[in-house]
């Protein structure tokens, strides 16, 4: 099956088109500025013929038919009919309570998906114009959701409620939800797949480390516990967010700095994390040089940063009663050669010992010979998972 991935953004769309049954992208691309000036489309097809198309995209809809028009091409395209396109999967972040899995788009779908907005207000309506844009623009081509919050749907009720009046968690659903699930429970399952072993015999602990970054205890499979909560603000250190802190605290700066809550709300997602700590940078590469050329504050950054994945190490082992393999994934993850070093220092404890060599080479399995748990390196591909669930959800109808 041929099936085209989105992730819609409210000023872009990031898009790979996908056999499924090679399990390869024929062709992928993005297109920025949506709605502003300079608006472009950068697209590349699997065997290196790329092409930058310049243009006035006012909206999603006109945006998605760019996208079509430079796959249609002669000179740059991958399909000779838009009926080539089987399907279209679309990355959605909030699924609220409503979905535990990956869904086939309806009108009754859309209808939970808008009154998720509250939820998801940065992403959700992006995500839904993305819907609403191929609905006009591929009106009989079938559309898949499959949500980042899914695969955490699972948690018990000691795992995803907060120590707040349990009348707020019925009336406005505030919960642990966590996000990232589509990346978790991809490595997840590669990890088993790398060891030989079933993943339902597995404790493994993930780590998906980009500017955006969360932990999840995945035991036999399932999503037991994940560091983001009711929002991607919770958890660890993050690139411009702050992850954990004491609640009283924002009560306290927004009193004496005399803080909106929208002001209070882009001081912990756009200024903390990485940067309001290092004052450098949000990317683990450039607060990395700082700390080597003796920068403090970003040695303080780079420390944090790791000691918080550290512990909710420790934590899922005892969550979860023992741990099989951590795996890093994500930007960091996957490239970050400190990162991994820092995060397994001391770790031995718990059977994770990491082999320097192979981490330097970037190997799939950085574990020492013999170790007793897993220390994986492993690519995330959400795109791939999106386009299978797509597949598999359409094959069904």
């Amino acid at each position: 099956m041929k099936v085209l991935v989105l992730n819609c953004g409210s000023s872009s769309i990031k898009y790979q088109f996908f056999d499924t049954v090679q399990k390869i992208a024929l062709a992928k691309g993005i297109v920025e500025r949506i709605g502003m000036s300079g608006a472009v489309l950068n697209h590349s097809r699997y065997d290196g013929d790329s092409v930058s198309i310049v243009g006035e995209i006012l909206d999603h809809t006109v945006a998605i038919e760019y996208v079509l028009a430079v796959m249609l091409s002669k000179n740059h395209g991958v399909i000779e009919d838009k009926e080539d396109i089987d399907a279209v999967g679309h990355r959605v972040v909030h699924g609220g309570e409503a979905f535990t899995g990956s869904v086939l788009m309806t009108p009754e779908v859309l209808k939970v998906l808008q009154d998720n907005v509250e939820l998801a207000p940065l992403h959700n309506p992006p995500n839904i114009k993305g819907i609403q844009a191929v609905t006009r623009v591929l009106s009989d081509t079938p559309q898949v959701g499959v949500f980042d919050t899914a695969f955490h749907s699972h948690m018990e009720p000691h795992a995803f409620l907060y120590g707040i009046p349990y009348e707020l968690y019925k009336r406005y659903k505030i919960r642990r939800y966590g996000f990232h699930g589509t990346s978790h429970r991809f490595v997840s399952q590669i990890a088993a797949d790398q060891m030989g072993r079933p993943l339902n015999e597995l404790k493994i602990v993930t780590a998906h480390l980009g500017n955006g970054c969360s932990m999840a205890a995945v035991n036999k499979g399932i999503s037991v516990d994940t560091s983001m909560g009711f929002t991607p603000l919770e958890g660890l250190l993050m690139g411009t967010r702050s992850g954990d802190i004491d609640t009283s605290i924002i009560l306290y700066i927004m009193g004496k700095e005399g803080l909106s809550l929208s002001e209070a709300n882009t001081l912990l997602n756009k200024h903390s994390g990485l940067t309001g700590i290092s004052g450098t940078s949000s990317d683990m590469r450039e607060v990395i040089d700082a700390m080597k050329e003796g920068n403090k504050r970003s040695k303080y950054a780079f420390d944090i940063f790791n000691y918080r994945i550290k512990k909710y190490v420790g934590a899922y082992a005892a969550a979860m009663g023992g741990i099989d393999a951590l795996v890093f994934t994500g930007g960091i993850g996957e490239n970050s050669v400190d990162v991994r070093t820092a995060v397994c220092d001391g770790l031995e404890f718990l059977g994770l010992e990491i082999d320097t060599e192979k981490n330097e080479r970037k190997e799939i399995d950085l574990s020492k010979e013999g170790s007793r748990a897993k220390v994986l390196r492993i690519p995330t591909n959400e795109e791939l998972v999106i386009a299978l669930d797509t597949a598999e959800i359409v094959g069904e109808k």
